[in-house]
């Protein structure tokens, strides 16, 4: 269980960022393309990259290459599934 909770403390520190939590709203119901996700925000390309690299590595944000052009989506299993568990230890649930 405490592994349980070093990973999810992991996910809340990446999402604790207002940038990060919007990007994950925007690709809640769609697919976007970098450049999409961009325009949305006054950051460089660069930024957002490191952005977009920390969500996918803690499996929030899933990424498809087509060519030079990279597309984002939601992983919404884990999405789901970290939802519930969050859910569970903020009720005292999961004890």
């Amino acid at each position: 269980m405490e592994e349980d909770y070093i990973r999810y403390a992991k996910v809340l520190k990446v999402l604790a960022d207002s940038k990060r939590l919007k990007i994950v709203a925007m690709l809640a119901d769609k697919e976007l393309c970098a450049c999409d996700i961009l325009e949305e925000f006054k950051i460089t390309q660069p930024t957002l990259s490191h952005d977009m690299k920390l969500l996918c590595d803690i499996g929030i944000v899933n990424v498809r290459k087509e060519g030079k052009w990279s597309y984002y989506s939601a992983n919404q299993e884990m999405l789901l599934s970290f939802n519930a568990e969050i859910g569970r230890i903020l009720t005292g649930q999961s004890r």
